[in-house]
């Protein structure tokens, strides 16, 4: 007997958990149970992760919970030890050898006092980002943007050459000079310098996809990065333990704790966390691997 189609199929019943964790997240917060308030971002995101993982396993038959475990590990894995990077960018101590511990950009409150209970909170919630991303993703390219298609068009040795060393530039000099105003080159860098090696080298890219006029990929991880954001930030506002920024351009204009430009840099930042993926999953995983969900 064939499977059912995906509009057939049931959601997978770590979806309905995962919907019962937002909703008890929620209404434990409300009511302010305080451990739930205290961890109230990687529980919620938690529940997140498994309701879509169960809604992609509905629309394509694949998720990291069912099929594809594995890599569902190392999209966890890579979403740490990226982020971690982007603390350190955030962190200007670390370069300047000084004791003050506040973030350049971004900057957290009401942490957990134990520091080994604060890194599991830290590496817990940095293990949500990337299989959050990826996940919205893989849901918007099998229904709104399925099948989307522009003009094909292949970039140039050179161009991509250009973006590489583009890249290369913005990656190093928000380590050389510390300042507020370079937030963005940290959001863009690593996809300049990533994405073209991927398309040269063959891997899952939304660069090489452009050249065969297929923008499915592109246009889900942008909406991705929007509605993720969207919900990082309104989760975030409400959260005992939580995130507030400065940004030195309208920073104060924001809805939730995010300046309103601010938004803008979730779109670029999902095309910068999936190039490093597949950067990292290139070196480590077999050319007999599975194609990836997203």
């Amino acid at each position: 007997m064939s499977a059912a189609p995906a509009s057939k199929r049931a959601l997978p019943a770590h979806g309905w958990f995962g919907l019962a964790v937002i909703v008890g997240a929620e209404i434990s917060l409300m009511a302010g149970e305080p451990s739930v308030a205290g961890w109230f971002t990687p529980i919620v995101w938690t529940g997140y992760v498994l309701f879509v993982d169960a809604l992609v396993r509905r629309l394509t038959g694949r998720s990291y919970l069912t099929s594809d475990r594995g890599e569902g590990v190392l999209v966890a894995l890579a979403s740490v030890a990226c982020w971690w990077l982007f603390e350190l960018y955030n962190a200007p101590r670390f370069w300047r050898g000084g004791a003050e511990s506040v973030g350049l950009w971004w900057q957290y409150h009401g942490l957990e006092p134990n520091l080994f209970l604060r890194r599991v909170g830290y590496d817990w919630s940095f293990a949500t980002i990337f299989p959050a991303l990826f996940l919205t993703a893989a849901a918007l390219r099998a229904t709104i943007f399925h099948g989307a298609r522009v003009r094909p068009r292949r970039l140039s040795p050179k161009t991509l050459g250009l973006m590489t060393a583009l890249g290369a530039v913005s990656v190093v000099l928000p380590l050389v000079i510390v300042s507020a105003w370079l937030v963005p080159l940290v959001w863009i860098g690593w996809a300049l310098v990533l994405e073209p090696l991927n398309a040269r080298a063959g891997r899952p890219s939304w660069l090489a996809d452009l050249g065969h006029g297929d923008a499915s990929r592109l246009l889900a991880l942008l909406g991705a990065g929007a509605m993720c954001g969207v919900l990082w930030e309104f989760w975030n506002y409400w959260a005992a333990t939580r995130w507030t920024y400065t940004v030195p351009y309208l920073g104060g204009v924001k809805v939730f704790e995010m300046p309103v430009l601010g938004y803008l840099g979730f779109p670029p930042f999902v095309l910068e966390c999936y190039a490093m993926y597949h950067w990292l999953r290139g070196l480590v995983a077999a050319r007999s691997a599975p194609t990836p969900v997203l």
